[in-house]
This record gives C-alpha cells, sequence and structure tokens, in this order.
C-alpha cells in the first residue's frame, strides 16, 4: 500500500486525517511512526507559507508524498486577528486557556452580529518534488463565554458556534467534525490529485 506522511504533532488532526481519507487506500503515516523528532519554525506570514515551509521540511524524511498544513482562526472584528499567530496571539506559545480568556477579553461588549469568524486550514501536498496548496474555510460565531468542554490543543472550539448546524465546534467528536469541516474542505479539493497518485 501506498503511503503518506502526515506531518503533524497534533493527534487530533491525525484523527481527522484519517476520517477523511479513510475510502483510499493509503497507509497514513505519523511523525512519530517516522521517527521524525525534528521541528521547523512557523514563521511565515500567511497559512500558505507555513504549509509549504512545513512540507518541504517533512519531505527530506521520507521517501513517498507528504501533507502538512498550517490552520488558525480569523476575527473580523479584529481584523483577521490572530490569524496566522493563533497558537502565539500573545507573543509567545501560549496555554489553551490563555488563548480563550485573551479572546473573550478582546470581544468583550461586542455585539453578537459583529463576533463573525472563520477557523482556516491551508494543506500542502507534495507529491514527487511537487507542492500544490488547498484552502478549506468553516465560518461561525464567536460566543461570549466557552462551554465547558475544552478539547486540549484546540481552544477556540471551545468559542466557535456554527449556525448552520446550531452547535459550538467543540461540542463535536473529531471524527464528526471531520466530515465537514474546514480541513476536510481542504482535502476533498485536493482530491483529484491525491486519487491521481494513489489511485494510478
Amino acid at each position: 500500500m501506498k503511503k503518506l506522511l502526515i506531518a503533524t504533532t497534533n493527534p487530533g488532526k491525525v484523527i481527522e486525517y484519517r476520517v477523511i481519507l479513510k475510502d483510499l487506500p493509503i497507509e497514513l503515516v505519523t511523525l512519530k511512526d517516522a521517527g521524525i523528532k525534528d521541528g521547523v519554525e512557523e514563521d511565515g506570514n500567511s497559512f500558505e507559507e507555513n504549509a509549504i515551509k512545513k512540507v518541504k521540511f517533512y519531505s527530506k524524511f521520507v521517501d513517498f508524498p507528504a501533507l502538512a498544513e498550517d490552520a488558525g482562526l480569523e476575527i473580523d472584528y479584529l481584523n483577521g486577528e490572530p490569524g496566522v499567530k493563533t497558537r502565539r496571539w500573545l507573543g509567545r506559545e501560549s496555554s489553551d486557556e490563555e488563548l480563550i480568556n485573551l479572546t473573550i477579553e478582546k470581544l468583550k461588549g461586542v455585539p453578537p452580529e459583529q463576533r463573525g469568524a472563520q477557523l482556516k486550514t491551508v494543506i500542502a501536498l507534495n507529491i514527487n518534488g511537487k507542492i500544490n496548496t488547498f484552502e478549506g474555510i468553516i465560518r461561525g460565531i464567536i460566543m461570549e463565554k466557552p462551554i465547558e468542554k475544552i478539547i486540549m490543543g484546540y481552544p477556540f472550539r471551545s468559542l466557535f458556534y456554527i449556525p448552520k448546524i446550531k452547535k459550538v465546534l467543540g461540542e463535536l467528536s473529531m471524527e464528526e467534525e471531520a466530515e465537514f469541516a474546514h480541513r476536510k474542505q481542504a482535502v476533498e479539493k485536493a482530491l483529484p490529485l491525491i486519487k491521481q497518485y494513489y489511485l494510478c
């Protein structure tokens, strides 16, 4: 079976990719599976730059295709913040609780109709040295306070309400989210290339 490196250290994202790609004959290999312990600095000015940088870096360790991504939250009222600096919004690597509290504080008193936001994922797919990028976006509203359940590594999911399904993203399992959210949208755009390589 042909392999695909999923270049992320986030176990939740690995679960999502397993769900999204479950119908294809692909062996998904994690960084841990491949024995890759090195990391890369995410200092790009956009999700796309970071995704490309990561896939180039991790592709050096394997002789099969690799997929990397960068993702984050963009809040309309804050002109797209935190954006590419999502995890480092405070100027340093921040805890989930710190990021939730900062979001609440920055939007204090802002009415519901101005609390629109989007979660964006850009994936970079490297097949035979050629890199292509694909984007996925899901729109929602930032709640005034988080739900009780906070998913480690995904702080904004406890605040991100999706009117379409009348639920906060954090109320869904990773498997449920993988069926429709931003990551799936990005992968679906990449599917023609993925199928061309893996089904030939």
